[in-house]
């Protein structure tokens, strides 16, 4: 284990992970369970098969869209820690801490919830039963925790392969289903003046599809955490950002055509696990198993890829003065060990925290509350990006979004939209949600500046 914390020689991360590993983390970080559960959302929006296909597709265009200004400016600042780097490289340390909270705070939430889900899954398919899920979730989160540990090519590959799996395994679903018999036709729906508009019910419906869709392809940016140990990162961060929410899009499309051919737009409406209906009514009782199955394994591999990002960010910001500078550590393996220590426990105390407030429900408080905080990360990089170009024109770019500003004006706008409709959609959440990830960091970010200004006189 490498202790060194030399101030004209910080430690560096080891560069060993290529183009797979890039394409593991988009398809893996993105594939999860919401896309079982996300086509009935849709369906109660959209009437139409052929427009409940193209909402799915044009999320996958959405996600493109916002992946544009971010790949430009981190392909030209190639640093650990993602978005981090970015915010602060446009306009300072403050707004890079601000940035870098928002990311880390939403890994270490996201993980805990995820988590829990995992320990409901084991429950479901009756493992572990004498086993609370608190338990199972803290086991998860110590386990993947203590793979990481043993060092960057470790990890990497097992990202690797849980990501080459859990996409085979939908693949599989997907050929099950489009090989059983056609579902019964639509049957007729209320005339188009019940309607908004054509196949969309109501503006409400709507909006809640579109805030679930783009939610279902949250993850299309983990590549760029790991710039400073992607080989050639200018090039693949870019490659693998882009063809993986392309390979995840098809894949969505996909599954909700083959959902569609074994059940009417009806059915999936009025089902909160649409996928996993269509294959029982396939598969027959085998089918919980398997579709539960596939569910814990893609859990396992997303809280195994987010431990993995978000140790990136506080040793990023380790190095940069804006965090305690013990976080900089990196293990021979390549490693952020103490960030990546600090990560499991702090997903670990919100486990802890949401078991004891409230065992039953507290834990899906917490996605309510976390949702707008990777939302606003990738917020402050789409403005970054563009002032990025205005103040450093000849910052080298391997990769320029086209149709600058509008491209990067337009991303800004669609998560500012998506942040608006959460906050509106729960306000108390939204509060809480404001107070810890915009309130709590300015004076965490004061604390940490004091304290290393006093270290470096020291």
């Amino acid at each position: 284990m490498s202790s060194s914390t030399d101030r004209a020689s910080p430690p560096q991360l080891l560069r060993v992970l290529g183009l797979v590993f890039g394409l593991a983390v988009v398809v893996g970080g993105v594939i999860g369970s919401g896309i079982m559960r996300a086509p009935g959302e849709v369906a109660k929006a959209l009437t139409e098969p052929w427009a409940i296909l193209l909402a799915w597709a044009l999320g996958g265009g959405f996600a493109m869209l916002s992946a544009m200004p971010l790949v430009e400016a981190g392909a030209s600042v190639p640093l650990a820690g993602g978005t981090y780097n970015i915010s602060a490289r446009a306009f300072g340390p403050g707004t890079g801490f601000l940035n870098g909270w928002l990311t880390w705070l939403q890994y270490t939430a996201s993980n805990a919830f995820i988590s829990v889900v995992f320990g409901e899954y084991v429950h479901r398919l009756h493992l572990l039963p004498d086993v609370s899920t608190g338990v199972l979730a803290c086991g998860l989160i110590i386990a993947v925790t203590a793979l990481n540990g043993l060092g960057t090519k470790v990890s990497g590959l097992s990202q690797s392969i849980g990501s080459a799996i859990k996409g085979g395994a939908f693949i599989v679903l997907v050929a099950i289903l489009f090989l059983a018999p056609r579902g019964a036709a639509p049957q007729a729906v209320a005339s188009v003046t019940d309607h908004v508009l054509g196949p969309i019910t109501t503006i409400a419906a709507l909006a809640t599809a579109i805030s679930v869709i783009y939610s279902t392809y949250a993850g299309w940016d983990g590549a760029i955490y790991f710039s400073e140990e992607v080989d050639k990162p200018e090039r693949n961060v870019a490659r693998a950002t882009f063809l993986g929410i392309g390979l995840v899009t098809v894949l969505y499309v996909m599954v909700n055509a083959a959902t569609l051919h074994v059940l009417t737009p009806q059915q999936v409406a009025g089902s909160t696990f649409a996928v996993g209906d269509a294959a029982g009514k396939v598969m027959g009782p085998a089918a919980n198993t398997f579709v539960t199955a596939m569910g814990l394994f893609s859990l396992v591999a997303i809280v195994n890829l987010q431990v993995m990002a978000a140790s990136r960010v506080p040793f990023a910001m380790a190095r940069d003065g804006v965090a305690p500078r013990f976080l900089m550590q990196v293990a021979k393996g390549g490693a952020p060990i103490r960030s990546l220590l600090l990560v499991s426990a702090m997903s670990l105390a919100v486990v802890i925290t949401s078991m004891i407030v409230a065992p039953d429900t507290g834990y899906k408080w917490i996605v309510r509350i976390y949702s707008p905080w990777s939302i606003g990360a990738i917020l402050l990089v789409c403005i970054s990006a563009i002032r990025l170009r205005v103040a450093e024109p000849d910052l080298p770019r391997p990769y320029k979004m086209p149709l600058f500003p509008f491209i990067g004006i337009l991303a800004t706008l669609v998560q500012a939209g998506l942040i608006v409709t959460l906050v509106l959609d729960d306000h108390v959440a939204g509060a809480w949600s404001a107070l810890i990830g915009l309130v709590i960091p300015v004076g965490l970010y004061l604390a940490f500046r004091g304290l290393w200004k006093k270290g470096a006189e020291g």
